[in-house]
């Protein structure tokens, strides 16, 4: 049975059992403590916390899945995946255990001429938590089968909680004996409190029913937790595990060799002209190619691009190790071209974007693995430098430091660095490597919450959302409202007053400000009451449905009892309005120019600025620069009707709006904004204007990488746009009184002035490179003799780099033929900030270097002393630093290492 009959099945079942079809949602989560969709039930997260009302009872979905934590069990084991498919079925308060149960069994035990899997009864095992006998009855009466069939597990494996206070319960799951081949015989009856691992591939869990019916009041660990009391309502969240079910189904020995995934590694092996399962290592490098690959394009179609932190970083990584695969198999020309259109063949009768954003999917891909084939040419150059400096030390391990700073500065893999240390005959200190890698991520844990703040822990959010509601939000409607505080809090906690001048948090019932989403900043404004008066400083949403106002008490003391009058800026929402529509502007206009491949994937907009980044892969021209900011004006000077409506999403894609990537969207209702009809549709939530012409202006100011794959465009609106344009015709005017030309003639004229600058520049250049190398014979002829070696050891000031090395070289020219000879120059140079930059070059002729004198050692030698370091070939090195004040002295050691060699000559 091919995966799509088994996905089709699985929703006609629960279909027919009056559940509600859910399409999938996007890979990427709407939650701050997520980057990506892990499991089916996230989606249903608010209905599950009571955020919000769920509009059915049942509902069943085939969700797309990332788990990255599996990323290095991969090819490893026959069950890991980094994307999976999760079928699920869940009850808000309609049927419990053992409806559950029964809408499984039967699915997974019906023959398949009656629509359901087939599966054999006698290889399937119920397991439930331990002492969980309510859920070993019902097993018993649905099956038929024996109590010593159904394994009892500890709360580790069986019990089923957010890791944070909230709803919990067990979980019964689906076990499938795949046979000796998979694992040791066992008896069920016996088995537990924890999953033996021997057993985890031969006991095969396909589905996990979770029975949501505890409140927990505190969660430690997995298995350690309270229970305050039982829901209200109780849930069920269930997930079967679409490749999982399919490699049983389709009688393979792992989910890699299914249907939508061997496709893959069929091609790799054309690729490669290796054989898979022919030899165990490129056996896991064939599962690691087919996973990324179709993790890859799968993350690339919901609009993550690569990146060097969150989900960029695992795209990132995701990509390069499995470009780094192949050519470990074998293959160093480009794969993503080859391999990703099969996983698309294979997964675009399921998601259709995939064939119809290809070019996007491909652009980003395909540049990425550019990107890496460089890292991987010039990491290579970097590692044999690194490789041959442990060596001539006469050690045999490459540092920590210098394997990290192979990954992090040059993107090297870790894995690549182990694998070319080998074939040099050399060790890495891994420990040392992953203490620094650990370091780094936390450094990046410390900085993620940092940038949460005070709403990292959202325990009095949910509180206050408990006890009062959903903040009635009226920034649509209104910029004034009267408002009653529900709520003051202070550093996170809950305080009965704000004094003048402090900063705090307050809740009201309802408020017309808006919430900083979507890349709008929250509006700015004032709260007053009787005797006193806030500035507001942030509005956010730390939980959905509710809104939080952070401010600081400029005059009198708030407490709850005072009604207040909030009130937004006007000036502050008419900017905010203006660069919102500004960015719709500007999107349309940049597919518009540049074609519809040209997809925004982030933005930021505050009163007279906007930034849009969009996926794209080389820097435009500036006559594309010109064209874009052209059909925004016509846009604005057309006077285009702005409107929203609300649908569902699915009516939203239908009527052509563009769902942005990177945000999340309700499948039940959404807003779309139109601006000039289907021109641009896009799917948001911020404020706007009513008609294009309000904007103003949109004044393009600069286009640039903000990674690979990625542009940023970033322009100003309204009365930020026009006095930009003040500002430049201001510098115009004077540039033009300063020359004595008209606007018109500006550029000529400067060009005209630029190039006669640049001549006397390279008259100038000339004069004083013919100065320095007049002084070449001179010094040759002064060279202090050491044993039988000249020596010129020589210091100019004024010189940079590339005047030193051609000093350097002009000397050694003019020394005595047939005599060994020594050059060092080291020249200074300053630079802006008034720090000082020192060059050194050093250089030796044939008979110097045969006599063992090194021009490498030279400039290793003296780095140290000038701040700095450098090296080189034997016959010429250069280096540098930042010390003048020790220039002396490394002259001076320049005759002592040549004294060393020209006694042992």
């Amino acid at each position: 049975m091919d995966t799509a009959e088994i996905r089709r099945r699985f929703l006609a079942h629960f279909e027919a059992a009056g559940h509600a079809v859910v399409p999938s949602a996007s890979t990427l989560a709407d939650d701050p403590n997520l980057l990506f969709v892990n499991a089916g039930m996230v989606p249903f997260k608010p209905y599950f916390l009571g955020q919000e009302t769920p509009p059915f009872d049942r509902a069943t979905s085939v969700q797309k899945c990332i788990r990255t934590p599996d990323i290095e069990d991969v090819g490893k084991t026959t069950r890991h995946a980094t994307f999976f498919e999760m079928c699920g079925n869940f009850s808000f308060g309609d049927y419990f255990k053992e409806g559950a149960i029964e809408l499984a069994w039967a699915l997974i035990t019906n023959p398949v001429e009656e629509g359901g899997y087939g599966l054999d009864k006698d290889r399937l095992y119920p397991s439930v938590l331990v002492g969980d006998e309510e859920a070993i009855g019902i097993w018993m009466k649905v099956t038929g089968l024996p109590r010593e069939r159904i394994v009892q597990l500890g709360p580790k494996e069986n019990y089923w909680s957010m890791g944070v206070p909230g709803p919990g319960g067990p979980c019964s799951e689906i076990l499938f004996d795949r046979g000796p081949e998979f694992g040791p015989d066992f008896d069920a009856a016996t088995l537990g409190p924890d999953m033996p691992f021997e057993l985890e591939d031969r006991l095969l869990e396909i589905w996990n029913l979770v029975f949501m019916q505890d409140d927990l009041s505190a969660v430690r660990s997995k298995s350690d937790f309270d229970i305050a009391g039982s829901l209200p309502k109780k849930n069920i969240d269930t997930g079967m595990g679409l490749d999982r079910v399919a490699l049983l189904l389709q009688g393979k020995k792992n989910m890699y060799e299914i249907d939508l995934v061997y496709p893959v590694i069929a091609r790799a092996e054309q690729l490669t002209g290796k054989t898979y399962g022919a030899n165990r290592e490129d056996d896991i490098r064939f599962c690691v190619v087919a996973d990324h690959v179709r993790s890859s394009m799968m993350l690339i179609g919901d609009g993550v691009t690569p990146g060097n932190d969150g989900r960029g970083y695992v795209l990132r990584r995701l990509l390069r190790r499995a470009v780094r695969s192949m050519r470990l198999l074998g293959c160093e020309d480009r794969v993503l071209p080859e391999l990703m259109p099969v996983s698309r063949d294979a997964m675009s009768p399921t998601y259709g974007n995939l064939v119809t954003d290809w070019e996007r999917i491909c652009q980003v891909a395909f540049a990425e693995e550019d990107a890496f084939r460089k890292t991987l040419q010039s990491g290579t150059q970097i590692f044999d430098t690194a490789a041959a400096d442990v060596k001539r030390t006469g050690g045999s391990t490459l540092s920590g430091e210098r394997a990290f700073a192979l990954h992090d500065t040059y993107g090297f893999p870790i894995d690549l660095t182990l694998e070319m240390a080998a074939e040099q005959g050399l060790q890495v200190d891994e420990q040392g490597f992953r203490s620094l890698m650990a370091e780094q991520r936390e450094r990046a844990k410390a900085d993620a919450r940092a940038k949460k703040g005070a709403h990292g822990d959202t325990a009095a959010y949910r509180g206050i959302f408990d006890q009062f509601g959903p903040t009635e939000w009226l920034a649509y409607e209104t910029l004034e409202t009267e408002s009653k505080p529900l709520a003051l809090l202070s550093a996170g906690a809950s305080v009965s007053r704000l004094a003048e001048g402090e900063i705090g948090e307050l809740v009201l019932d309802r408020t017309p400000f808006y919430a900083e989403s979507g890349g709008q900043v929250a509006d700015a404004g004032t709260i007053v009451f009787d005797g006193g008066r806030l500035e507001v400083l942030d509005v956010q949403r730390p939980i959905k449905g509710l809104v939080v106002h952070q401010v600081r008490v400029t005059e009198g003391e708030l407490d709850p009892s005072h009604l207040v009058h909030a009130r937004v800026d006007p000036e502050w929402r008419t900017g905010a309005r203006q660069a919102h529509s500004g960015t719709h502007v500007v999107h349309a206009a940049l597919r518009e120019v540049l074609g519809p491949t040209a997809l925004q994937s982030g933005s930021y907009n505050r009163p007279g600025y906007l930034r849009l980044d969009f996926g794209w892969t080389q820097a435009l021209s500036p006559e594309q620069v010109r064209d874009i900011e052209q059909v925004s004006q016509q846009a604005l000077r057309a006077d285009l009707p702005v409107s929203w409506d609300y649908m569902t999403l699915e009516q939203a894609k239908e009527w052509g709006a563009i769902a942005l990537f990177g945000e999340t969207y309700d499948n039940t209702k959404v807003r779309v904004v139109e601006i000039g009809g289907p021109w641009s549709r896009e799917l948001c939530g911020g404020t706007h204007v009513a008609h294009s012409s309000q904007i103003g202006t949109v004044v393009v100011t600069g286009e640039t990488s903000v990674g690979s794959g990625n542009r940023r465009i970033e322009a100003l609106t309204g009365v930020e746009g026009f006095g930009y344009l003040a500002r430049e015709r201001d510098v115009v005017a004077q540039l033009t009184g300063l020359l004595k030309t008209q606007p018109d003639d500006l550029v000529s004229r400067v060009q005209g002035l630029t190039e006669r600058l640049r001549a006397a520049e390279k008259e100038l250049e000339k004069a004083r490179l013919a100065q320095l190398l007049g002084a070449s014979a001179e010094l040759a002829a002064g060279a202090t003799q050491v044993g039988p070696v000249k020596v010129v050891a020589h210091r100019v000031d004024g010189a940079g780099g590339g005047d030193v090395r051609n000093l350097a070289m002009d000397v050694r020219g003019r020394l005595p033929q047939g005599e060994p000879g020594v050059v060092v120059i080291i020249g200074t140079q300053s630079v802006e900030g008034g720090a000082g930059k020192v060059s050194v070059v050093a250089a030796t002729n044939d008979e110097a270097r045969a006599r063992g004198l090194s021009a490498g050692e030279l400039v290793r030698a003296v780095g140290p002393l000038l701040g700095g370091k450098g090296g080189g070939k034997d016959d010429v090195a250069q280096g540098g630093g930042t010390d003048a004040s020790q220039i002396d002295e490394a002259l001076a050691l320049v005759g002592h290492e040549v004294a060393k060699h020209a006694v042992q000559g």
